[in-house]
């Protein structure tokens, strides 16, 4: 009614153009939503649009109620953070499509869509009914179901990236922290151990002056004399006390059974011999017969042909080495009963024992007469090779000698022994060795076994055109001092046991204390003529038994368990346990 009022007023003559901001005014002020685009349409077109925008920013603004006129307030330099801010914040709460703040209520309510960008719900609604079915923003496909009404009364969008560059730079030190530590530990934990390595050669080295410089001058006397005062000093066995069979075990009903050892800390004896199910499992691997309750265990697989070499860690518990033909070495675990490492050696294993003076050593003997040094620490190769220095043939046994304060023989070191000739190669400083070729019969040897508390060996030999018989004999380790002061190691014979005429197979003999502790030594050698174990004395050189088998023995074992003494005999197919009493 005002506008027609005025309009009348103005007569013929008056401008529609000189109403404009009254009317713009007076339809904002009744119908605060419309927009000033379709304020323009609604009344006449571009051209009045435009007169509307131009005068809407120089004409002054006319008070209705009151009468009043503002004059237009000049210009003032804005501060630019305050300009930036505003600026954001009309970004944040206005809809890019209408390009008005969206409310928390009614149609033109803060909504989005899948893609994350935020629009009024009307505008919207009727972009998405139109033909362009994108968002606006992204122009990603979007479809009116898409559109998720958000309950927000305002909206803020809080910077947080120096929050995640804090974090990622806090995560980088944390693992650089944990690595550091990490090394650290390892550094401390090789520092003891090569700390208790120095201590223990420290210690080794002072045993060894002490003794060179009290029986320097007895030496010679020594080694002239060590026969006599062997067999005088080392009693005979004067016990009443025998072997007495006890139980047989059927380890394996096809036979190819070779080699066994004794675990003191599982109580237990480890045989080996083919697999029993050769038609699905090829192969070869070990059975545990229980001594604690004398029976059989199951049979583990290790290698793919024939084992010829067992010996138990002295470090870990139920840690087994074996050596096979199949151009291996492996450790199994008896806790587990797995293999836990395997090592190629690239040739047939005849033969393998444990250092003792260095827990984390290994030997193998090859088909060519070499030995390989392996380290527990290293699984990938071996860490040294001694080449033989005579002949290049099988090493049928290894038996590694311990280091000991004795005046007879000090050193310590592997006693390799081949079909050919036997070797001693001492362990040195810096865990480097040096060989010493013992003074053998050349020839005809078949099995090399020590008796580490008095420092002797034991030498099988073949009957040959000079001897008849099997011959076993006990041999004493000596040593001499060059002009340099190095030990030239040796060893003589003090007492020899004839078995058979024949001896077909690589038969194990065994060299171990009586059971009486009465400081005597028992020798037994297995005899393939009557298919026994013979059983000497060896301070009087006298038999004493005969442990009758069922086949030819191949190798012989003494055990303890529970304050008992066992010996245990084996053949291709069976055990047989015989007790001390």
């Amino acid at each position: 009614q005002q506008y027609q009022l005025e309009t009348e007023s103005c007569g013929e003559s008056g401008s529609p153009a000189s109403l404009i901001p009254d009317l713009y005014l007076l339809l904002h002020i009744t119908y605060p939503i419309i927009s000033g685009n379709d304020l323009a349409e609604q009344l006449g077109g571009n051209d009045l649009a435009e007169q509307l925008r131009d005068m809407s920013t120089e004409q002054e603004v006319t008070c209705i109620g009151g009468g009043e006129t503002l004059p237009k307030q000049s210009p003032q330099k804005s501060n630019p953070l305050l300009a930036s801010a505003s600026v954001d914040e009309e970004e944040v709460d206005t809809c890019t499509i209408c390009l008005e703040q969206w409310t928390n209520a009614g149609d033109h309510r803060l909504s989005a869509l899948r893609c994350g960008h935020l629009f009024g719900y009307k505008c919207i609604s009727k972009w998405l009914k139109g033909q362009a079915r994108k968002c606006p923003q992204c122009n990603k496909k979007a479809k009116h179901s898409d559109i998720v009404v958000l309950y927000a009364r305002t909206l803020r969008a809080l910077d947080a990236s120096e929050q995640e560059l804090m974090k990622s730079s806090l995560e980088e030190e944390q693992t650089l922290r944990k690595k550091a530590e990490l090394e650290s530990a390892q550094c401390r934990l090789q520092l003891q151990v090569l700390t208790e390595e120095c201590t223990k050669l420290h210690s080794h080295v002072q045993d060894l002056k002490k003794l060179i410089v009290q029986h320097q001058g007895q030496i010679s006397q020594l080694t002239g004399s060590s026969q006599a005062r062997f067999l005088s000093s080392l009693p005979s066995s004067q016990s009443r006390h025998k072997y007495h069979f006890q139980k047989t075990f059927t380890v394996s009903q096809t036979g190819n059974c070779r080699v066994m050892t004794y675990c003191d800390a599982l109580s237990c004896l480890v045989v080996s011999q083919p697999s029993p199910q050769a038609s699905f499992l090829p192969g070869f691997g070990v059975k545990m017969l229980s001594t604690a309750n004398m029976k059989s265990s199951q049979y583990i697989p290790v290698h793919g042909k024939q084992i010829r070499g067992l010996a138990f860690s002295s470090r870990s518990k139920g840690l087994l080495l074996s050596a096979s033909l199949d151009n291996t070495i492996k450790l199994t675990s008896l806790e587990t009963n797995t293999v836990v490492q395997t090592y190629n050696t690239g040739r047939p294993v005849w033969s393998c024992c444990w250092c003792l003076d260095e827990n984390n050593y290994m030997y193998a003997g090859l088909v060519n007469g070499s030995i390989l040094l392996y380290d527990l620490r290293n699984t990938s190769f071996h860490i040294q090779e001694l080449v033989p220095q005579k002949a290049r043939c099988p090493l049928v046994s290894l038996s590694y000698i311990p280091r000991a304060a004795s005046a007879a023989f000090p050193y310590g070191g592997v006693l390799a022994g081949s079909l050919e000739d036997a070797s001693f190669w001492e362990l040195k400083m810096g865990f480097t060795h040096w060989p010493h070729v013992l003074p053998m019969e050349p020839g005809g040897c078949i099995d090399f076994q020590t008796e580490s508390s008095t420092r002797h060996c034991l030498v099988t030999y073949r009957p040959d055109k000079n001897h008849s018989t099997l011959r076993s004999v006990l041999m004493e380790m000596s040593y001499k001092l060059d002009n340099a002061g190095e030990p030239v190691c040796s060893c003589h014979s003090v007492q020899t046991f004839r078995g058979g005429p024949t001896c077909k197979l690589l038969t194990k003999s065994a060299i171990f204390q009586n059971p009486e502790n009465d400081g005597s030594i028992l020798v037994c050698t297995g005899d393939e003529v009557s298919n026994s174990a013979l059983l000497w004395d060896a301070g009087s050189g006298s038999l004493l038994q005969e442990l009758q088998a069922d086949q030819p023995v191949l190798d012989i074992c003494p055990f303890q368990v529970n304050h008992n003494s066992y010996l245990a005999t084996l053949t291709e197919k069976m055990v047989h346990i015989h007790r001390w009493e």
